[in-house]
């Protein structure tokens, strides 16, 4: 077998007879390896009577534990100033203490929010690598069923998505640009001017393949494997461009909606989120996709709620001063009655003589325990719909935390991924979670 005797160039193409160039991926051959899995748009393979559907919501400043979690567990808990916010849906959703990610300790308390849905460890630390998000292992087994994979949105912050090869997938934070996406027709030559894009695609996928082969023999055993990957990424793409034809030229669904305005001013936060959910819903309900996730992005600044007039940042920071606990609850309960109207939402939508919550499990919650103290232990996880026996507040060991993994297990295994362990768990399922599916 020929070894290159001099790095190869990263510049290096698989190119066809006919000029047709694909670039390839980072190999050891060339340096350190580097690489991202694309997913692109596919329609429908089938028709499920009732599918599936999962959300992740992440608020990156995290919640204050005094003013959710109930004193006592069960089904009898008495309810805390945020969860009045949703005690409409009580017997709709359960409530999870003690969880969390091993190995947090990054050099920055923030950096836990990179991991929050892939349980890769020491986030922020040097030689940090990111693995796959959880809505990116689901979206890659059942993507092909909706006009879109995935959903990643954020209301102007961090995405929550992360590719095979850890790599972050840009979040959209526009719901104007998303309901379009969504639900406006394109012109005819706009039609076409995609089709002909997605043309090129495949033909270039189609015709760098003979050269492959050819390029193997260059290359030692590991970057033999690494070509391999990529190649196989490669013809799941082109499988996806196939597809995605025909999601082209389908007619967008109908809505009774007005096209959407953003939000600009930022101070508007809650507001925005709001937003946001609204098109969600909307998602959730046309099957425009069955994968979403939904970062709900704090601010260094004073968001425009009444009685709040410090900056939410420094106030998630309060050091157990109880004037800044205060302001800070207006924020926080701000964000759960906003939650909870997203959950009123799914629950009066009807789907084959069902509320879409039924088959939607929507995870709620924080990469961080305690936010004044950058802790990323005790996570605060709340789980609604989905088809789980609910209406308890279930308390781990909040001293040797149950990996949040174990949840994640089950919630893959009920989109149909075939698993048995992901990221840090070490069971399938968790204490307190009962599916009635």
């Amino acid at each position: 077998m020929l070894i290159p005797s001099r790095p190869m160039s990263r510049r290096r193409l698989l190119r066809s007879a006919g000029g047709a160039a694909l670039a390839l991926p980072f190999l050891e051959a060339m340096g350190p390896s580097l690489g991202q899995r694309v997913l692109g748009n596919d329609p429908a393979s089938g028709v499920e009577s009732t599918p599936k559907r999962f959300v992740a919501i992440c608020a990156s400043l995290g919640f204050h534990g005094g003013h959710l979690f109930p004193d006592s567990t069960g089904r009898d808990y008495a309810t805390t100033p945020y969860l009045e916010k949703v005690q409409q849906h009580r017997e709709d959703f359960s409530l999870f203490s003690g969880l969390s990610h091993p190995e947090q300790n990054g050099n920055n308390g923030h950096a836990s929010e990179l991991t929050w849905l892939t349980a890769a460890r020491r986030p922020g630390l040097a030689g940090f690598r990111n693995t796959i998000s959880l809505d990116q292992l689901i979206a890659n087994q059942i993507g092909l069923k909706t006009r879109f994979p995935f959903l990643a949105l954020t209301t102007g912050g961090q995405s929550l998505s992360w590719t095979s090869s850890g790599v972050e997938i840009p979040a959209q934070h526009s719901p104007a640009k998303l309901f379009a996406a969504m639900f406006v027709d394109g012109k005819p030559h706009e039609v076409e001017s995609d089709l002909d894009r997605l043309r090129r695609g495949r033909s270039v996928l189609d015709t760098v393949g003979a050269r492959a082969d050819s390029l193997k023999r260059e290359l030692g055993i590991r970057d033999q494997q690494k070509l391999d990957e990529y190649l196989l990424s490669v013809r799941d793409l082109e499988s996806r461009l196939q597809q995605s034809e025909g999601w082209v030229r389908r007619p967008k669904p109908a809505v009774d909606e007005q096209p959407l305005s953003d939000i600009n001013d930022k101070a508007l936060a809650i507001e925005r989120q709001k937003l946001m959910y609204r098109t969600i819903a909307l998602a959730l309900q046309t099957d425009s996709t069955r994968t979403i996730t939904f970062q709900l992005a704090g601010l260094n600044s004073v968001p425009q709620i009444p009685g709040v007039q410090s900056d939410w940042h420094g106030l998630s920071h309060h050091g157990k001063d109880p004037e800044k606990i205060a302001e800070l609850k207006r924020i926080e309960a701000a964000e759960w009655e906003a939650f909870g109207e997203f959950l009123d939402q799914l629950k009066s939508i009807q789907e084959n003589g069902q509320p879409l919550l039924d088959h939607t499990a929507v995870m709620f919650g924080s990469n961080l325990g305690n936010a004044s103290a950058h802790d990323w232990r005790n996570l605060p996880i709340l789980l609604a719909g989905g088809g789980y026996r609910h209406g308890e507040y279930v308390a781990h060991d909040a001293a040797d935390n149950t990996p949040l993994c174990n949840l994640y297990v089950d919630l893959a295994q009920r989109m149909g991924v075939e698993i048995d362990t992901f990221g840090s768990s070490t069971a399938a399922g968790i204490t307190g979670l009962e599916s009635t599916l």
